[in-house]
């Protein structure tokens, strides 16, 4: 059993690691982490080659961490297993081993397990990152808001304690990942993606 736990925290890293930013990027010849902010998600492939690498790099992030949580689910129907391998694969993003340990911010990685896990938690949490978009303009400030909600939505659902410790550490990192856009907003130099 502990093999077997042991194997699909690494399958689940390994998983989360692939960046798809990265790979979208280079097969058009380019370095993704050397154009525009230099993240390698969604946002910054949208805003360097498009809104359709955007989407695709979105929408494998997202499936990354959905399939690692679904599998997880379907062999164990333990909260605390199903975190775990959760946490593994949005580890993997933010510290790719495919990148020396470093990647990308883990919105659209957590968006995808935790909308398996918690999908009504995870909607309203969504509608948040609307709502804030709508308003702002501002990706960076839209998922750092939609983030630290995820966890008090999480305990007004009632849901397991795993999964809403989780919610809490993943909403911690992203907003440690978010210190340079933090600063940037401070500064008033950080890019709106909506203009208005």
């Amino acid at each position: 059993m502990q093999t077997e736990i042991i194997a699909l925290c690494l399958a689940a890293y390994l998983i989360g690691s692939i960046p798809f930013g990265v790979l979208m990027a280079r097969a058009q010849n380019l370095n993704i982490r050397e154009h525009g902010s230099g993240n390698i998600g969604a946002t910054n492939v949208a805003r360097v080659m498009g809104k359709k690498a955007g989407l695709l790099t979105l929408l494998g992030d997202v499936l990354k961490g959905a399939i690692v949580v679904f599998g997880a689910a379907s062999l164990y129907e333990k909260p605390m297993l199903i975190a775990l391998t959760g946490l593994m694969v949005f580890l993997g993003h933010l510290f790719s081993i495919f990148l020396k340990f470093k990647g990308g911010k883990g919105v659209a990685t957590s968006l995808g397990l935790f909308s398996y896990i918690m999908p009504w938690a995870t909607l309203c949490s969504v509608g948040v990152f609307s709502i804030c978009l709508w308003v702002s303009g501002y990706v960076s400030i839209s998922s750092i808001m939609a983030a630290v909600s995820l966890p008090l939505f999480a305990i007004f659902f009632k849901l397991p304690l795993p999964y809403i410790y989780l919610a809490g550490i993943v909403g911690l990192l992203t907003v440690q990942r978010h210190y340079g856009n933090i600063l940037r907003l401070i500064k008033g130099t950080e890019t709106k993606f909506i203009k208005k």
